[in-house]
């Protein structure tokens, strides 16, 4: 407490120590005015009025989901059922937020997530619908997304324009600065972000595509956590890391609290270098080690032939507190022309424990492309296209063959093979915050199971958004 003290001190008395006198410009003669072009005003961190100082908007996100009947020679508990289904989800967020000063903002956020995914969730690694929740028995009720405090300590006096956001509230930064994010959020709210492949509200819809599916970040069930996020920024590079409570179990809703024994620590690099002339690039790396009640792949195989466990290997009978898993990732974005822009993502994690609160993947490379439909007369329209690659360790992929069950796969058996996913979607903007997708996944070897697939899934998307930073703009 001692420590989140200092730091709110020194969110709220930087302005002061910061402020400089500064002497007033000499007049210009009239024929310089009437000269001069007139100059775009600079940057600036001003409070303004209280009303500036307010964010308010929402989002409604409704995803359709079908596919046929495919081939399976076999299912099991945690399979993507062979026969045809379909199924529909939403998403529902408020967001909210204060500029208490220049440098600290106060940020809440109520959400509420509905109807379901295909097969429960169950049965793909790269599952093709991220809004879905991963388990159908939590409550609908609305709940708190994220609740946190954002500061900014100022390491120079040159600002830069900063685009306002439901994370930071600012209309200018410092370009040299520190960043400070304390409370209820996503780890990947800051880690992993690609611009062309971060949004399953507008853009990709599959888990392996909108995310590091190898980066096994800190959530609970609905995909949240409580941590601080440290960033620093200079002109052309970032850094930053994060600390996060980790669930008490695989998939969990519970958090634990005691970070002696329990934590998901990320770090992460940013670099802007200039690769094509006038064409922006971003290259991330990241490595993320995670402390948590895991169980040995290996441990439980032991186990399983050696007769210690009933008739299928189970996981959670080999969990030990204070097991250490880690990866490493690289997210990379370029754009290519004004309305062309590529990406990819390589990810990796030791593989030997436990799959613990994303997804099963242990590693994956993944590729795409995004192209604006300014070329017929579409400019707000958006397509895209990405190839997913995705795979599991040699233990792991035993423990499944055995009949274990992870959190989301286990087809009683298996006969392994990458999971292989392409996906296209078309974004159609109708009106300022409305726009209508279709998407189209075909899923090779969903869990990994040669037996199985492949499969098609159809995909229908309407997406709301609206603020009210944008109303006063259009009445503006």
């Amino acid at each position: 407490m001692r420590l989140i003290a200092l730091a709110l001190s020194v969110f709220l008395i930087s302005p002061l120590a910061l402020a400089q006198d500064q002497s007033a410009p000499g007049q210009p003669t009239p024929a310089l005015i009437e000269a001069a072009p007139e100059a775009p005003p600079p940057p600036s961190d001003d409070l303004g009025a209280w009303r500036d100082r307010i964010w308010i908007s929402g989002q409604a996100n409704f995803i359709r989901q079908a596919y046929p009947d495919f081939y399976a020679k076999y299912s099991g508990p945690n399979s993507l059922q062979p026969g045809a289904e379909h199924a529909t989800s939403r998403v529902l967020t408020l967001y909210t937020g204060a500029r208490l000063t220049k440098y600290l903002d106060f940020l809440f956020d109520l959400e509420e997530a509905g109807g379901g995914g295909l097969s429960q969730s169950l049965g793909v690694a790269g599952f093709p619908n991220l809004d879905v929740v991963r388990n159908p028995s939590l409550s609908k009720a609305p709940y708190v997304a994220r609740v946190m405090l954002h500061g900014v300590l100022p390491l120079g006096q040159e600002l830069e324009e900063s685009t306002q956001n439901p994370l930071s509230l600012s209309k200018a930064l410092p370009v040299h600065r520190l960043e400070f994010h304390l409370g209820k959020m996503s780890t990947v709210d800051f880690f992993d972000l690609n611009s062309i492949g971060s949004d399953s509200h507008l853009q990709f819809m599959n888990w392996a595509t909108v995310n590091n599916a190898a980066f096994d970040y800190a959530a609970d069930t609905r995909g949240y956590t409580y941590g601080l996020v440290v960033e620093y920024y200079d002109r052309a590079w970032a850094f930053r890391f994060g600390e996060m409570l980790m669930p008490t179990v695989a998939n969990g809703i519970t958090l634990d609290w005691d970070l002696a024994r329990a934590r998901g620590e990320n770090f992460e690099f940013e670099f802007h270098p200039v690769l094509l002339k006038n064409r922006q690039t971003a290259i991330r790396p990241l490595a993320y080690i995670n402390h948590a009640n895991m169980g040995s792949y290996q441990e439980t195989i032991d186990d399983y032939l050696a007769g210690l466990e009933g008739p299928v290997p189970d996981i959670t009978l080999t969990r030990k507190q204070g097991r250490v898993k880690y990866g490493f990732g690289l997210n990379v974005e370029q754009e290519l022309t004004r309305d062309l822009r590529g990406f990819m993502r390589l990810g990796w994690d030791d593989g030997h424990t436990e799959s613990f609160a994303y997804t099963e993947v242990d590693h994956t490379a993944v590729a795409g492309l995004d192209l604006r439909g300014k070329s017929w007369r579409r400019p707000e329209d958006k397509v895209g296209v990405a190839y997913i690659v995705d795979g599991i360790s040699a233990g792991h992929a035993r423990y499944l063959q055995l009949g274990g069950l992870g959190f989301l796969l286990g087809d009683g058996n298996l006969n392994y093979g990458l999971e292989r996913i392409l996906e296209t979607y078309y974004t159609l903007h109708v009106w300022r915050g409305v726009s209508l997708a279709t998407d189209l996944q075909q899923i090779v070897d969903p869990g990994y199971n040669r037996d199985r697939g492949p499969v098609l899934v159809y995909s229908f998307r309407l997406h709301l958004e609206e603020g009210l930073q944008s109303l006063r703009a259009t009445r503006n």
